[in-house]
């Protein structure tokens, strides 16, 4: 199989040449597109997550030597988390070459934060299975790059920073809902309320629930200016 000029250019930004190519277009096709003879990144999703999380935390264990449990592990959870996988996927331009259905394409799928995280982990598979760990590893570290060094020591994802902190003034666990469901089921958009005991509150729209209590907690420390 021979990549298009495209996906040629695509390599090159990564730094790595394919020797199953046809590796390399199943990790960019989304759900939305795929058929019985064209198979979606879902698997090779599932994967890479698991290489990727392997690759982080020996990664951070050689950073920091002196670190313990408790400060590796929100360090772990900031670089592995999806929001991070979609911006390592915006530095590479992944977006432009997923492989979109018609109705993802004009949602504007090519920049939703879920598609960018789920291709970037199905790249991470797609190079795994065409060159073993050693290859993997060496793309999660060159495109990572300074994130493992400059990740903050008390780095901590919004909703549990939110929880910490409604925890500290005594309050009761902040409550998320579900505001709107939006799109079709290959690829939904939710609208997401989260409210404290308080009353103080704030709402965001992302293509996976998680990331959109993520964003709304996110919106909402910042609105309390924390």
């Amino acid at each position: 199989m021979k990549l298009s000029a495209e996906l040629s250019a695509f390599c090159d930004r990564i730094g790595y040449r394919f020797q199953q190519p046809e590796l390399l277009v199943r990790a960019l096709t989304h759900g939305s597109i795929s058929s019985t003879t064209r198979p979606d990144n879902q698997r090779l999703e599932f994967l890479g997550d698991r290489v990727l999380g392997l690759v982080m935390a020996e990664a951070l264990l050689d950073a920091d030597t002196e670190a313990t449990e408790g400060i590796l592990a929100p360090r772990y959870n900031a670089l592995v988390r999806k929001e991070t996988c979609a911006a390592v996927a915006r530095d590479i331009e992944l977006g432009a070459v997923l492989k979109l259905g018609k109705s993802e394409m004009v949602s504007g799928g090519r920049r939703k934060e879920a598609l960018l995280g789920d291709g970037m982990e199905a790249l991470i598979a797609a190079v795994y299975r065409d060159g073993g760990f050693a290859a993997a590893r060496d793309l999660i570290l060159r495109l990572w790059g300074q994130r493992v060094h400059e990740v903050e020591e008390d780095a901590r994802d919004p909703k549990t920073a939110l929880q910490e902190f409604v925890q500290a003034r005594g309050e009761t666990t902040p409550i998320y809902e579900i505001i709107k469901r939006e799109g079709p089921d290959h690829a939904p958009e939710f609208t997401i309320a989260v409210t404290l005991a308080s009353g103080e509150r704030a709402e965001a729209k992302a293509g996976a629930k998680r990331q959109a209590e993520q964003a709304a907690a996110k919106a909402l420390l910042e609105r309390l200016e924390l």
